[in-house]
């Protein structure tokens, strides 16, 4: 079990939190978990956020309800959940009578012009909406602090994957939400009444080449500017990206992802 050390509340960490563009700092923290961060045998940490619909989701609530959890964290602009969101809405129409699922919208990954930072807790809000509408999603969709208390408190890693068991510990964690097959494999085990036979999966290449056809989805949904600060940040996974697209596009292959729905995008911008 690990002890995570105290959270900067600060309004200097809140607003690093809310960067306007990503940078290559922020993708190399990315592509690691601190050993304090919460993993497999923690308890999750305190939370109370509101939803979508209008309700609260706490981390009480999960021991109260009895019922394993697949929490998840990710935004629009995320081409990690992008790729992630069919198999989740999938893994939820199997699993959901037995296990909750929830999603946690943080901040935007990628923002652009259309989607931009959220500077308020409501167009946060309507970002967690978009994001719900979006996917598809049949489950809960929570929605972070503008300063991601939550998200920072579990690590700020852009799309990442929990499941919980109905004790409210941790049992297995997944560095990025596109692996699957091993978030299944967990979540069949707890669906069980058996704890998964691995507690964490990282397989960060594999998810970095699972993002391919989904990350354009990702970026267009930002805006002018979104792919552009990938290049500055990123040019290795933009490069294989960019290769991506045209391999995509020799072979007459697409996305199963479509945009972000028009109405959206006039909405969410600030």
């Amino acid at each position: 079990m690990t002890t995570a050390p105290p959270l900067d509340r600060s309004a200097a960490a809140g607003r690093r939190y809310r960067f306007g563009r990503p940078t290559f700092r922020i993708v190399l923290q990315d592509l690691r978990i601190p050993a304090d961060h919460p993993g497999p045998g923690d308890k999750v940490p305190w939370f109370d956020l509101p939803t979508t619909d209008g309700g609260r989701f706490r981390s009480a609530d999960i021991a109260a309800r009895g019922r394993p959890l697949v929490l998840v964290f990710g935004s629009l602009t995320c081409p990690i959940t992008e790729a992630a969101g069919p198999g989740l809405v999938d893994l939820h129409r199997r699993y959901g009578d037995a296990v909750d699922f929830v999603a946690v919208n943080v901040r935007e990954a990628h923002p652009g012009a259309d989607v931009q930072q959220p500077q308020y807790a409501e167009s946060k809000m309507r970002h967690a909406r978009a994001l719900r509408q979006h996917h598809g999603f049949e489950f809960q969709v929570a929605v972070d602090q503008l300063d991601g208390i939550v998200h920072r408190a579990f690590g700020t890693r852009p799309s990442s994957a929990y499941v919980i068991d109905a004790t409210g510990t941790i049992v297995f964690r997944a560095h990025w939400s596109n692996r699957l097959g091993a978030l299944e494999d967990a979540v069949r085990a707890v669906h069980s009444g058996r704890t998964p036979s691995r507690g964490a999966v990282g397989q960060t290449v594999r998810a970095l080449m699972g993002m391919a056809g989904f990350a354009d989805v990702a970026l267009q949904n930002a805006g002018r500017g979104a792919m552009r600060d990938f290049w500055l940040a990123a040019p290795p996974v933009a490069g294989y990206l960019t290769l991506s697209r045209v391999w995509m596009r020799l072979t007459n292959r697409s996305s199963a992802n479509v945009r972000l729905d028009s109405r959206w995008r006039h909405t969410l911008r600030e």
